[in-house]
């Protein structure tokens, strides 16, 4: 190439450097937007970020700019709120300016903004204002929904017996039945763990969580334009993520042919129905789209989220026998071994309640939620923040909150017990997010986690395979989700049976 040119590239990108410095300081000077590092032309921050640890970058980052600081994340101009005062300022006090969902190319990819996890505005609003009544209606959050995880625990307790107190990986048995639960809300179906139909699905789940917390899906988010049609693991994901939405697309036809007005059996029957009663409305959010990206968007939030939490939970409790020793006692004391444990119990049973919280904030599972975004020019503190503007509420900030949970990296149950050994509340508990956009599933899971947890050391006594002083608990990727190790442990039956 002809030295000029090669100068003339240098010199026109040197300018370009120069004035997208000059541009950002100019912004902070004026007040409008919150400190930040200076971006590099094109990739931004991203050099400021260990994509295997982007929670780890955010804290250093807050140290340094405060509590509420500016990236450039690739093309993506980011406000960060780093602290529970932040979070709770944006998400609740000002709930209506922060609700909506901000940018994730990953997601918008996939979903096209349908469905309710990516869609904004009328649309949102209303799959999911639906979403939460029709889920009610079928016993989410009621008595009847409680009798249904209880049966699921009692298949998982039969599932794990079949280890016969052999060694075994969790991943699979743990994620059949919170899998189960929703299949019976969304489908009205309950499948047999070893059902071929149900291994797909559960292996397709699986896959999911695994690449949307790997580096290099972080890397799409922040560079998708330049990126999308090179190779990479995007790829698979959006895959994987066509072949559930041809499994759903396929469960929705079957009930399509088998509708029956004066018998609605789940969640696909109530949408069906809706989108009869809105046909002649050309514009109707009801319509097969939605509803086969809704019905994804709650496999997503309701099967993997818990039964990755199980599985970080169970390697907790082997890393610490003392604590699980406590709530065999417990168990003991309150439930013995002749019934099956209820919601009741967890009034009676403010340690195992602490312990399964205390595995929520130290998991930790979804550190940087889903972004949010600004709907217009919103006045937060001393700043102006655009219209349009992606928001991070950083959920680790709060979970490690170090004056709410004393020594916030040590897995402690204390953290929610008061000096008389009753479980404490915290303001600071957001595992599921907080404000207009809090998980819908958040009671649900929360019935399965104390249900499950319980249940399954009723029955059982977990052995390590290593001395639990050697068990590593640091999660292999730290993006999107945090992913625990993969471990194994034996299933002893309890002595008590």
């Amino acid at each position: 190439m002809d030295p000029s040119v090669v100068n003339a590239f240098g010199l026109l990108f040197c300018i370009s450097c120069l004035l997208l410095i000059l541009a950002w300081k100019k912004d902070f000077r004026r007040g409008k937007l919150p400190p930040g590092p200076v971006p590099f032309p094109i990739i931004g921050n991203i050099l400021q970020l260990d994509l295997k640890n982007i929670p780890e970058s955010l804290c250093k980052l807050a140290k340094e700019y405060g509590p509420v600081f500016t990236l450039q994340l690739g093309f993506t101009r980011t406000v960060v709120l780093h602290g529970y005062k932040a979070v709770k300022e944006a998400l609740i006090d000002h709930g209506d300016q922060f609700a909506a969902r901000g940018h994730m190319p990953v997601f918008e990819f996939i979903s096209q903004g349908l469905g309710i996890v990516s869609s904004n505005g009328e649309r949102w609003k209303q799959l999911r204002r639906f979403s939460l009544m029709t889920l009610r209606n079928f016993g989410m959050g009621k008595k009847s929904i409680e009798e249904n995880v209880q049966e699921e625990a009692k298949l998982l307790v039969e599932a794990i017996k079949q280890t016969k107190g052999l060694p075994c990986d969790p991943t699979f048995i743990l994620g059949c039945a919170p899998c189960n639960v929703i299949c019976s809300l969304i489908f009205q179906k309950h499948f047999e763990y070893k059902d071929p139909k149900f291994l797909y699905l559960m292996k397709l789940l699986d896959d999911d969580l695994k690449l949307l917390s790997s580096p290099w899906i972080q890397v799409y988010n922040y560079f998708s334009p330049l990126i999308h049609y090179l190779p990479g693991l995007h790829h698979k994901l959006f895959k994987i993520t066509d072949l559930q939405k041809k499994f759903i697309l396929e469960e929705v036809k079957e009930h399509q042919q088998t509708l029956d007005p004066n018998n609605i059996r789940d969640f696909i029957d109530c949408f069906l129905m809706k989108m009869e009663q809105e046909k002649q409305q050309p514009l109707s959010e009801f319509n097969i789209d939605n509803l086969v990206n809704t019905v994804a968007d709650l496999f997503g939030a309701g099967t993997e989220t818990t039964s990755t939490t199980l599985r970080y939970g169970l390697l907790m409790l082997l890393k610490h026998p003392e604590i699980t020793e406590k709530i065999h006692e417990e168990i003991d004391r309150v439930i013995g071994h002749n019934r099956s444990p209820c919601m009741e119990d967890r009034n009676k049973m403010p340690y195992t309640n602490a312990v399964v919280h205390e595995i929520q904030r130290y998991i930790d599972l979804i550190p940087t939620s889903l972004p949010h975004l600004v709907t217009e020019d919103t006045q937060f503190r001393q700043y102006i923040i655009p219209k349009g503007t992606t928001i991070i509420p950083f959920l680790s900030s709060v979970l490690y909150d170090e004056k709410e949970f004393p020594n916030p990296n040590q897995f402690d149950p204390g953290h929610f017990l008061d000096e008389n050994g009753n479980f404490k509340k915290s303001d600071y508990f957001m595992p599921f997010s907080t404000g207009k956009r809090i998980c819908l599933g958040e009671g649900l899971a929360r019935m399965e986690l104390f249900l499950f947890f319980t249940t399954i050391l009723q029955n059982f006594t977990l052995k390590s395979l290593i001395d639990p002083k050697d068990i590593d608990t640091t999660p292999i990727d730290s993006g999107f989700g945090k992913i625990p190790p993969s471990y194994k442990l034996c299933f002893l039956p309890s002595q008590n049976m």
